[in-house]
């Protein structure tokens, strides 16, 4: 077990090695994520939509 003061001063230290992305970097990271989404949801879309014409063919509704 350690001391409780040595674990929060090397808590402290380690805060302050943390480098934190800049507004842009956070911009890209979640237009990338966003697009993406859109992109994925698209296919998707597309997909289901020739299963569901590729159904209705075969079943002659």
């Amino acid at each position: 077990m350690q001391n409780p003061i040595h674990f929060f001063r090397s808590v402290k230290q380690e805060i302050f090695k943390i480098t934190w992305p800049t507004r842009k970097e956070t911009l890209m990271g979640s237009v990338t994520v966003i697009a993406m989404a859109v992109i994925a949801s698209l296919f998707f879309l597309l997909l289901d939509q020739i299963f569901k014409f590729g159904l209705n063919f075969l079943i002659g509704a």
